[in-house]
């Protein structure tokens, strides 16, 4: 091989070099990713039974935890009180479904106009959602809306954003996870109330055929009688359609200031609903019974979702069921004529002063 040839073989060798080395420092292009493809790849349908966890969490500190059990999902800031399905398979299947409609910003500094910047902040108005499977963790933060069916969105750790769609409506807070339905007693079926107010006299408010429309109080004093026939109806229809705004457990040290209406059904079903108010909070407990073989079978169910749990309900279903004896009774009569004679003894005390007319006697003033 002569000189020259090693000489540009050499040259050739170092250009290589220099070009390999251009080519590793170039930014890479990042190609477009295309509308309809999955935001989070490798999630789908198919997975979504493999899922054990969903967290939600936003900035501020507020998170929800919902653990799949054996059987179902509960929400664990909520002492793993049952979370309504429904809604969390909606939401797996909405997040499953996600897909790019178009590319938005990389820079961070444009993240807070879309809500999509990460949730250390408590200025950040996302939810951060981490999805839990046995080989993977997805997580994504959601962001603002774009009309019904749209919403921006990014992958944690990446910085591309996206419009995304289907719309997924998440929430960090627990309450919003609960399965909300409590009881319903519908009011057919009641045939006695006793209540037990925590002050003021006990009452019952009783029928003796489901046919009888109306409810009656034995307990009315006398002298007195109730507002209207129906003044006892809308008690026993309270337990129609309970539903919850918050939950806790039981407490451990009895309250004071507890009532109880005990609600008894004609095929032998007793519901000892035990209330007391926390200061704005409305906060009910149910012991449910059976006296009747045929209701059996429903007590146990109800003891088991029920028993050992305090309900936050709304007020208006909280004093629909526990009203007082004076609250169905008529308001008493004033006493006959006091204001006429009291009216009559003003007048008489006061002293005319009209001058008496020319010639008089002041006897006849």
């Amino acid at each position: 091989m002569t000189p020259r040839r090693v000489t540009l073989l050499l040259v050739a060798g170092v250009l290589v070099i220099v070009l390999a080395v251009w080519m590793s420092s170039k930014p890479r292009v990042e190609q477009a990713t295309e509308a309809g493809a999955p935001i989070l790849s490798g999630l789908d349908n198919s997975s979504l039974n493999s899922i054990t966890e969903v967290r939600l969490s936003k900035g501020d500190g507020t998170k929800t935890t919902l653990k799949k059990g054996s059987a179902d999902w509960t929400v664990a800031e909520r002492n793993d009180y049952p979370a309504d399905s429904g809604k969390v398979r909606k939401l797996l299947l909405d997040l499953a479904a996600l897909n790019v409609v178009e590319e938005k910003t990389r820079l961070p500094d444009n993240y807070p106009a879309l809500g999509v910047e990460d949730t250390v902040s408590n200025k950040a108005s996302g939810t951060r959602v981490d999805i839990v499977t046995p080989a993977k963790t997805y997580s994504l933060i959601v962001g603002k809306t774009s009309g019904a069916k749209s919403g921006y969105v990014r992958v944690v750790n990446a910085p591309q954003s996206f419009l995304a769609a289907p719309s997924v409506t998440v929430d960090a807070d627990p309450r919003r996870w609960l399965d909300h339905t409590l009881i319903d007693i519908p009011q057919e079926r009641v045939k006695e109330i006793a209540m037990k107010p925590a002050q003021g006299p006990a009452y019952t408010a009783t029928r003796e055929k489901k046919e009888q429309p109306d409810f009656t109080v034995p307990e009315v004093p006398k002298g007195r009688e109730l507002s209207n026939p129906t003044a006892a109806d809308p008690i026993a229809g309270s337990l129609g359609s309970v539903s919850l705004d918050d939950v806790q457990h039981v407490p451990t040290t009895p309250p004071a200031g507890v009532s109880h209406a005990i609600f008894t059904t004609f095929d032998g079903l007793k519901i000892d609903v035990a209330g007391r108010k926390d200061g704005s909070k409305t906060l009910v407990s149910f012991t449910p019974s059976s006296t009747a073989k045929e209701t059996e079978a429903e007590a146990k169910t109800l003891q088991t979702r029920l028993n050992g749990w305090e309900f936050e309900i709304p007020s208006y279903k909280y004093d629909g069921m526990f009203r007082s004896l004076d609250d169905l009774l008529k308001k008493p009569p004033e006493a006959a004529g006091k204001g006429a004679k009291g009216e009559k003894g003003s007048k008489a005390g006061k002293k005319s002063t009209e001058p008496a007319p020319p010639g008089a006697s002041p006897l006849s003033r």
